[in-house]
């Protein structure tokens, strides 16, 4: 007997236009989908698709014609009909702007090479706002009231600076690096983890990532699966072992090779993506084409691989990581 097989109705298709070319895209897609079949690239940094669209850095804003506003490619849906102009002069002004906001207050050091040809691209020229202020000191941020803002002195520029958060042997928070993308909330929450350990804390340019009453992660609810690192695009979260090696000047990726293998510890079937290093795995990730991952681990695949190199896996909560934070 024959299993019964749902499929679900073909799409039907959808003519748009986006810079003065012709497309057609099944019903549903994205303006930055119909951009992307095209070969136009769209700047992105919020977006990622294992994840729910959030509008939230709008470097990807187009111009439609018969709106007000410019919309987020990465969200707005396509209309038969639709006029899409994705390089006038408004588009790269706007474009420019962010840019040049985040990288006058956010250390953009570790972005993708992407996002320096970006401000390169759009001119985007953040030393227009003077020289950098003071970093903040440790905790001053977390302990920020919302919608209590100091005067702006006028001598330098507002950044998002401050000490590293190092306080369990997985995993670090550098938020001097993070351009609230909202990426690791959603891993953290309903696209991936459903633990919500993290969620965006203050208003304004005092908004950050933050656990609940700004505890360390080891009091939080975080079950340490890193879903938060594989996404941020920017290295505010990083896995401890590559943290240590930047920090120490080792971290080479030219040096790297990268081989994908199934995890070993159950039998769902994850795939990991293991970057060697001189012969030693540096960290583990997972290729968002999977159609068991898509990108997500939990803790055993992310962080248990130690035994690998002829010890045993480390004990994440002796080392810190939290009550039941134990890889196997």
């Amino acid at each position: 007997m024959m299993a019964q097989v749902l499929v679900a109705p073909p799409r039907r298709l959808v003519d748009v236009e986006v810079d003065g070319r012709p497309v057609r895209v099944p019903e549903g897609s994205t303006v930055l989908e119909a951009c992307r079949s095209l070969g136009i690239e769209t700047p992105t940094l919020c977006f990622l698709e294992n994840l729910t669209p959030v509008n939230v850095c709008r470097v990807c804003v187009v111009e439609v014609e018969g709106s007000r506003v410019l919309a987020p490619a990465c969200a707005r849906k396509v209309e038969p009909g639709m006029v899409v102009r994705t390089d006038t002069e408004r588009v790269r002004h706007s474009r420019r702007m962010v840019l040049e906001f985040l990288a006058s207050s956010v250390d953009l050091s570790l972005a993708s090479a992407d996002v320096r040809r970006w401000i390169a691209e759009y001119g985007a020229d953040p030393e227009r706002y003077g020289p950098p202020a003071p970093p903040a000191a440790e905790g001053e941020r977390d302990a920020r009231r919302p919608g209590h803002h100091e005067p702006p002195t006028g001598e330098a520029r507002a950044t998002v600076a401050q000490p590293v958060k190092v306080d369990n042997d997985l995993y670090v928070r550098d938020y001097a690096r993070c351009i609230l993308c909202y990426k690791c909330v959603e891993a953290c929450g309903p696209d991936a983890q459903n633990t919500f350990a993290i969620a965006v804390a203050g208003r304004g340019f005092d908004a950050r990532i933050s656990t609940e009453f700004a505890v360390p992660l080891t009091d939080s609810a975080c079950v340490y699966c890193g879903n938060c690192i594989g996404v941020c695009p920017t290295g505010a979260l990083m896995a401890k072992t590559e943290f240590d090696l930047r920090q120490a000047g080792e971290w080479d990726e030219e040096r790297q090779s990268v081989t994908r293998t199934v995890c070993p510890y159950c039998g769902v079937g994850c795939n990991l993506e293991l970057h060697v290093q001189d012969g030693r795995i540096v960290k583990a990730t997972s290729p968002l084409d999977h159609d068991v991952t898509r990108g997500h681990l939990c803790i055993k695949g992310r962080f248990g691989w130690s035994f690998v190199h002829g010890g045993m896996p480390q004990d994440a909560e002796r080392k810190g990581a939290g009550p039941g934070a134990r890889p196997p």
